[in-house]
């Protein structure tokens, strides 16, 4: 058994667990979201950032190795963005859920 390409995915620089509280990862319009892939493995691997359909990344990365990417958007929303790993004959995807809010909340 191959041991996983993806070995962690940080949101804003925590720990990405899609049981935890969204607020915690939720921005505000206009600010960047920071997402990154911790990779295993020896070689080099694709990883491609999806998104509504559009692929906004796309990057080699020598293993082991860290993918980094900053995204915002002008409008609130909640969207899913799935960052895919392809390497040493494997392919991994993690999806997250990149939420915007219209305003800071206030209190």
């Amino acid at each position: 058994m191959s041991a996983n390409l993806i070995k962690m995915v940080k949101l804003n620089n925590l720990q990405y667990n899609t049981n935890r509280d969204p607020q915690v990862y939720r921005r505000v319009a206009g600010h960047p979201f920071r997402i990154q892939a911790m990779l295993e493995g020896s070689g080099s691997a694709r990883v491609t950032v999806t998104c509504e359909g559009k692929t906004l990344k796309e990057a080699s990365i020598s293993l082991p190795g860290v993918f980094s990417y900053e995204i915002s958007f002008r409008d609130a929303g909640v969207r899913i963005a799935t960052l895919t790993a392809e390497g040493g004959g494997q392919t991994e995807s993690r999806d997250i859920l990149l939420d915007t809010e219209a305003h800071a909340k206030v209190g």
